[in-house]
């Protein structure tokens, strides 16, 4: 009863460390990357490609056998100390090492171990990208969350200002400085801010939800982003689309994987190529005997038999492929093709990625200034809601204005946080076309 009290106050400190953690974007990505099953199935899949290129590497190494039989003949067969017939059972026991080595194969085996080392690499670039493509999906996810909870606040805030304005109007109304309709308009305004904060909750915690299963992140626990200032830096981009192409040629794995693809594909079609040669190999082999007659007559120890018996071969074997049902041909052709293929889908995606740029650059730089107007927006719609509340307390505009103005400067909110958000998310993608991923944790 001691042991299990002192392991729950234990425990405590922990639980409610995890119950109340704030994530940030770093420590999201991070647990996204180390709980994906993606990862782990390509790493997986990384260590066959090791075995791979080892198994490839070991083809240039010659081959050895060892084999031993015993037998026991029975009626008539030939003495081998003799090698006349006889009607004996007799004893066999042989032994043998075989060793080959091939010399030429139409380069193949060259081509099998490069083919196996590229493998190898790209399977490398294949767990980065991964990586990189969970990091940015992420990334989306939680800027989302962020939106939905910056809209959630802007939303508690509208809702505190009708609540205000209502308890004010209703005193007025008391009072005889408004009229019913006034009073009706504004409990309308005060509902329908109500119901939209409703809505933007529930919006935000459906992209919690998204968040929580990109990451792998157990449904039930509790889970919260930190808050969102708008304080970072929303100026244009001084590089222009090609410069930051020729950077991402270099650093993005989803172009190296493309690149080391048409490698492998061209390795497999000199493999296919090769096949097409004459295979010349040397052997080598030793062998040896024990025998006996299975009656009185004497025989040799075994050791003195094994000494006797031994002989050696070395020698060489050519083996020239003159038909094989077209399949030879066909295999290269077919590879010659896949080759063809690979090429066209590698121009393809670097045309795709440097369309992506140039749109992540006009978005950053289109963003930056409408960030910088949306500011204005908010700060000229929050001066003009307050003279309008001013003249609304003065019976000089009605309810409806009011409401009108109210709803002016929520949209202005919302539409400067929304700028905001999508530039800062813009600007962290260009951020990893150039190689600058230091705020991904891998």
């Amino acid at each position: 009863m001691r042991r299990t009290t002192f392991l729950i106050l234990a425990l405590l400190p922990t639980l409610a460390f995890s119950q109340g953690k704030v994530w940030t974007l770093e420590e999201c990505i991070q647990y996204a990357v180390e709980h994906n099953p993606q990862r782990t199935k390509q790493e997986a899949q990384n260590k066959i490609y090791q075995q791979d290129q080892r198994e490839a590497l070991g083809g240039f190494l010659p081959s050895v056998t060892a084999s031993s039989n015993v037998y026991m003949n029975f009626g008539r067969n030939i003495d081998p100390e003799t090698n006349t017939y006889i009607s004996t059972n007799t004893f066999y026991n042989s032994y043998e090492i075989y060793s080959s080595m091939t010399l030429f194969d139409g380069l193949s085996q060259i081509y099998r171990a490069k083919a196996a080392k590229i493998n190898r690499l790209m399977g490398e670039d294949q767990l980065r990208d991964i990586k990189d493509n969970l990091a940015l999906e992420t990334m989306e996810l939680y800027f989302n969350v962020l939106y939905y909870k910056g809209t959630v606040d802007i939303a508690k805030q509208q809702l505190e200002e009708s609540e205000a304005d209502l308890k004010r109007t209703q005193r007025m109304e008391e009072l005889g400085l408004k009229s019913i309709p006034d009073l009706t308009e504004i409990k309308a305004k005060e509902a329908e801010d109500r119901l939209a904060l409703t809505k933007q909750m529930n919006l935000l915690e459906l992209e919690v939800i998204k968040l929580k299963t990109k990451m792998n992140f157990p449904v039930t626990d509790e889970f919260s982003v930190a808050d969102y200032k708008m304080t970072a830096s929303t100026d244009k981009t001084t590089e222009n689309a090609y410069d930051i192409y020729q950077q991402a040629i270099g650093t993005l794995p989803r172009l190296r994987t493309s690149e080391k693809t048409v490698k492998a594909a061209e390795m497999q079609y000199k493999i296919a190529r090769g096949s097409l040669f004459p295979t010349l190999s040397l052997i080598a082999d030793v062998s040896t005997v024990f025998s006996r007659l299975m009656d009185s007559t004497p025989y040799e120890s075994f050791g003195a038999q094994l000494k006797n018996h031994r002989g050696t071969a070395v020698g060489f074997s050519i083996s020239v492929p003159i038909f094989s049902g077209f399949s030879r041909s066909a295999e290269m052709k077919r590879s010659k093709q896949r080759l063809i293929m690979a090429q066209s889908d590698n121009e393809d995606l670097f045309r795709q990625v440097y369309s992506d740029i140039e749109q992540a650059v006009a978005d950053v730089n289109g963003l930056s200034d409408e960030y910088r107007f949306a500011q204005k927006r908010t700060e000229a719609m929050f001066s003009a809601h307050q003279v309008n509340l001013r003249k609304y307390e003065e019976g000089l505009i009605d309810a409806i204005e009011v409401s009108t103005s109210a709803n002016r400067l929520l949209n202005a909110r919302v539409e400067e946080l929304y700028t905001n958000l999508k530039y800062q998310l813009k600007y962290k993608l260009l951020q990893y076309y150039k190689g600058e991923s230091s705020w991904i944790l891998f």
